[in-house]
C-alpha cells in the first residue's frame, strides 16, 4: 500500500544528527515525490539530510496558503499510481499549524497509509520545558493582528487558564514578537505565569517561565525569533 510519509524538518540552523533519528534520512533517501510548503527550502533540507540525493530526479508540489482544495488532491496521484510520497514543513512537524493537514485528511480519506516520522515539535517542546500542566492545554496558532482584538484574545485565555485549569500556547510573527510581549505584560495578572521559549533547538535557545510581575523587569529580546507563548497559572 503507498504511504504518505510525514517528514519532520529542522527548527532553524542546526545539525540534523541533533533532532532527527537515521531512519528518516532511510526513508527520504527512497522517496522521489514530495508535497512542500517551499521549494528551494526542501531542496536544501533533502541535500542536507542526503548530499547523495540528485534533486532533478525528484517532482515536488507546492503546498502553501495559496493553493487550492482540487489541486492538493492532484498532489496525492503518484499515490493512486502506486507511489509513496514525503509531505514536508518550512519548520517541525507537518500538519502541526501548517497546511499539511489538508493533505494528510485527503490521504486519510482515501485510505492511504500515513506514516509520521518523529522529529521536533516547538509547541510539544516548549510545554515541556514549560513547567505548566501537559495533560489540558491548548495551542491557539495566532492571535488576532488588531491590537485591540488581540489584547480581548489574551484576556479570554488568561481567563481559560484559570477557570480550565488549562495551558494556553500561542504564536506570532517573529517581528512582531516584542508587540505581543508587550500586551501580554500590559494585559495578564501579575501573578499569572508566562514561558517563553524562542529558538527551541537552536544555540540561541531560550525558555523561561517566570510571573508576568517579574518580566516586565527583564525583557528579553524577541524580534525575529521564532517563538512560543504559554500561559499558566
Amino acid at each position: 500500500m503507498p504511504t504518505l510519509y510525514l517528514i519532520p524538518t529542522t527548527l532553524g540552523d542546526t545539525s540534523l544528527n541533533r533532532i532527527l533519528p537515521s531512519y528518516n534520512t532511510e526513508v527520504i533517501s527512497a522517496l522521489r515525490y514530495f508535497i512542500v510548503e517551499d521549494v528551494r527550502t526542501a531542496r536544501r533540507f533533502l541535500k542536507k539530510a542526503n548530499p547523495a540525493i540528485v534533486i532533478d530526479d525528484l517532482m515536488f508540489f507546492e503546498l502553501n496558503q495559496h493553493t487550492s482544495p482540487a489541486a492538493i488532491s492532484d498532489f496525492l496521484v503518484p499515490m493512486k499510481e502506486g507511489h509513496d510520497v514525503g509531505v514536508i514543513s518550512e519548520a517541525g512537524c507537518p500538519a502541526i499549524a501548517d497546511p499539511g493537514a489538508d493533505v494528510v485528511a485527503i490521504a486519510q480519506s482515501k485510505s492511504y497509509k500515513v506514516v509520521p516520522l518523529v522529529g521536533p515539535s516547538s509547541i510539544l517542546l516548549a510545554l515541556m520545558a514549560s513547567g505548566f500542566n501537559g495533560q489540558s492545554f491548548a495551542f491557539n496558532g495566532y492571535l488576532p493582528v488588531q491590537p485591540a482584538d488581540r489584547v480581548k484574545a489574551i484576556k479570554r485565555l488568561e481567563n481559560r487558564v484559570y477557570a480550565e485549569n488549562q495551558s494556553q500556547l500561542f504564536i506570532e510573527t517573529p517581528y512582531r514578537n516584542m508587540k505581543m510581549l508587550e500586551d501580554i505584560l500590559q494585559t495578564c495578572r501579575p501573578e499569572t505565569k508566562l514561558c517563553v521559549a524562542a529558538d527551541i533547538t537552536l544555540d540561541t535557545e531560550f525558555i523561561k517561565t517566570l510571573p508576568v510581575g517579574v518580566w516586565k523587569k527583564n525583557i528579553p529580546d524577541l524580534n525575529k525569533r521564532p517563538s512560543i507563548f504559554i500561559l499558566y497559572k
